[in-house]
C-alpha cells in the first residue's frame, strides 16, 4: 500500500492530504466560530491556524513530500510558509466577509482554497525541498 501510494504524483498526494488538512482546520475555524460568533471569524482563523499546524505538518512530511530533513527546521520552515499562506487567507477572507458580504463559512472556503495552491508551491520549493547531491 506505501508504495501505491507514493507512485501518485506529489500534486495528487498534496491534493488528498491537503484537502484532509484544510477540513481539520475547517471543522476547527466553524466550531470556534459558532462558540464565539461569526463576528469572531478572524479570531477563529488564527486559532484554526495554529491548532492544525502540527497535524499538516506531520501528514504533509511524511505522507505528500517524504521530508527525511531535521524536525524543527523544517517545521520552523512550514511556519514561514503557513504565515504567508495565513496573510493571504485571512486578507482574502475580510474581503470576501466585509466587501463582498459572503458568509463567513463559505468565505473561508474560498479562502483555504485559494491559500492552498499558494502553500503547495512554498512547501514543494522551500519546507520540504530535497536538495541535490
Amino acid at each position: 500500500m506505501k508504495e501505491s501510494w507514493f507512485k501518485l504524483s506529489d500534486k495528487i498526494r498534496f491534493l488528498l492530504i491537503g484537502g484532509f488538512n484544510a477540513g481539520v482546520s475547517y471543522l476547527i475555524y466553524s466550531a470556534i466560530c459558532l462558540i464565539l460568533g461569526e463576528s469572531a471569524y478572524q479570531i477563529a482563523l488564527a486559532l484554526a491556524w495554529a491548532m492544525s499546524s502540527v497535524v499538516s505538518f506531520t501528514t504533509q512530511k511524511f505522507l505528500v513530500f517524504r521530508g527525511k530533513g531535521n524536525w524543527a527546521k523544517e517545521y520552523l520552515k512550514c511556519c514561514t510558509t503557513w504565515f504567508f499562506s495565513y496573510l493571504i487567507n485571512a486578507g482574502l477572507l475580510e474581503l470576501l466577509v466585509k466587501i463582498l458580504h459572503l458568509n463567513v463559512f463559505v468565505a473561508q472556503i474560498i479562502a483555504t482554497l485559494t491559500a492552498a495552491v499558494f502553500t503547495y508551491f512554498l512547501f514543494k520549493r522551500f519546507a520540504f525541498r530535497v536538495k541535490k547531491a
